[in-house]
């Protein structure tokens, strides 16, 4: 299985506690995550591309294997180097630069290079299932293209199964929020399981925080150990409901998700680039990460 973080930024490290529990039903994970760093890592707007890259293994266009020396532009470390570094194994790195379907590509051609059969795209936070509408909502971009190449894998014949882990530990979706679209999936036949993580999965995740930039995973890990009450993440803008609800995995159908709750993932089903899947979320209203990761580069050049 390639357990993958669709969210960019830490969300890799979140990927611990799905990979753990796939692992107890005998599954061999790999791990990986995307080419997009959050601003305080990376401060060029979007995802990197593969081209830009330095020290990887490419395997697609929009796709390549991270090891611990892997490196962007300026010589910044992404979270799935510091992973191949605590894991001791190489970690996938996805572009989502080429919309759903480049998106699918690489991630089918990472796949047959690991040597995996299965997919999970596991969200840290929950907006993943967001409506668009939420206050808090600040990232939906990767993870509306992610979750739309999933219909794509299964044609491809790369079965996918969708995970958020740490409902509402973005500090974006609150978990009530994040439990009402599960709760409308569930109606959907789309829901598959909830559960705790594994405590090896809690475990690997305490071992990869002192070395990747996460809250999101840092947090959904403090709910998993039985935390409760309000966190300040982002140096105090947003807080965190600490609750048994981001301390548990919820497994869900791709497409059964897109088809009901998760209409970000839909309207960006058939963008051929990340631009153009953009284009169409703020044409819906929607603010995306890469709509702010560009209004401060360009007040920084100002």
């Amino acid at each position: 299985m390639l357990c993958l973080g669709i969210g960019g930024g830490g969300d890799v490290v979140g990927t611990m506690a799905g990979a753990a529990a796939a692992r107890e039903l005998g599954a061999r994970v790999e791990l990986g995550g995307l080419t997009w760093e959050r601003g305080p890592v990376d401060p060029l707007p979007g995802p990197r591309r593969i081209t830009e890259l330095d020290r990887a293994e490419p395997v697609h266009a929009y796709g390549a294997l991270a090891g611990p020396d892997t490196t962007g532009p300026g010589g910044f470390r992404f979270a799935e180097s510091h992973i191949a570094s605590v894991t001791g194994r190489s970690c996938a790195l996805i572009d989502p630069s080429g919309g759903p379907h480049g998106t699918a590509a690489a991630i089918a051609a990472v796949a047959q290079r690991l040597g995996c059969d299965l997919v999970m795209l596991l969200d840290v936070g929950g907006d993943v299932l967001a409506e668009g509408h939420e206050p808090g909502l600040a990232s939906p971009l990767a993870d509306a293209v992610l979750l739309a190449a999933a219909p794509l894998l299964r044609t491809a014949g790369l079965p996918v199964i969708a995970c958020v882990f740490g409902a509402g530990c973005d500090g974006e979706l609150t978990p009530t929020e994040v439990l009402a679209r599960i709760a409308q999936l569930d109606a959907a036949g789309g829901m598959l399981g909830t559960a705790a993580p594994p405590e090896r999965g809690l475990v690997d995740i305490e071992r990869a925080l002192p070395f990747v930039l996460t809250e999101a995973s840092a947090m959904a890990l403090r709910c998993a150990r039985g935390e409760r009450g309000i966190a300040p993440i982002r140096g105090g803008r947003r807080t965190v409901e600490l609750s048994e609800a981001g301390g548990l995995l919820h497994w869900f159908d791709a497409e059964r998700a897109m088809a009901s709750v998760a209409p970000l993932a839909s309207a960006v089903a058939d963008a051929t680039s990340l631009a153009q899947a953009d284009e169409i979320l703020r044409a819906r209203g929607v603010r995306t990460e890469l709509e702010f990761e560009v209004g401060v580069a360009a007040t920084a050049q100002a």
